[in-house]
């Protein structure tokens, strides 16, 4: 009989752990469907980030590409490069939600949840409003 509550603690201990593991399951490098960059995704505090961490072709005409697209005229001159595009992303149930996700090709940002699917794919919701009205992307995790 003293096994059994002996065996319960070592049970909800390993479930814990198991549980902290898996909410920052996220981290690291991720590349985008079209192969073009690649997303570091990083913890500061307890919310989720994310970078440019790569890109295929990082400059134009010798010179680093810009984020040309951005609405705030003072913020056109900052690089692509590193640039964070995942914001503010909290661990709420299997999913990182409540961030946003900026579009350097639009200069757009949206609303943004993200999921994984096993342990290298990460699916990336950005909608504007409801997750109902937005577009999905599939992330492979770089090894």
């Amino acid at each position: 009989m003293r096994k059994l509550p002996l065996f319960m603690l070592l049970f909800i201990v390993t479930s814990f752990s198991a549980l902290a593991q898996s909410k920052d399951a996220i981290l690291g490098k991720w590349l985008n469907p079209s192969g073009e960059g690649q997303i570091e995704i990083y913890k500061k505090g307890d919310k989720y980030y994310g970078k440019l961490a790569w890109m295929k072709e990082p400059n134009l005409n010798g010179k680093p590409k810009l984020d040309a697209k951005n609405p705030d005229e003072k913020l056109q001159r900052r690089p692509l490069l590193n640039l964070e595009i995942l914001k503010d992303f909290v661990y709420d149930d299997k999913k990182w939600t409540a961030g946003t996700i900026y579009d350097p090709k639009s200069g757009k940002t949206y609303s943004c949840n993200m999921t994984l699917k096993g342990n290298d794919v990460l699916n990336v919701r950005g909608y504007i409003g409801i997750s109902l009205l937005g577009r999905s992307e599939t992330f492979r995790r770089v090894k």
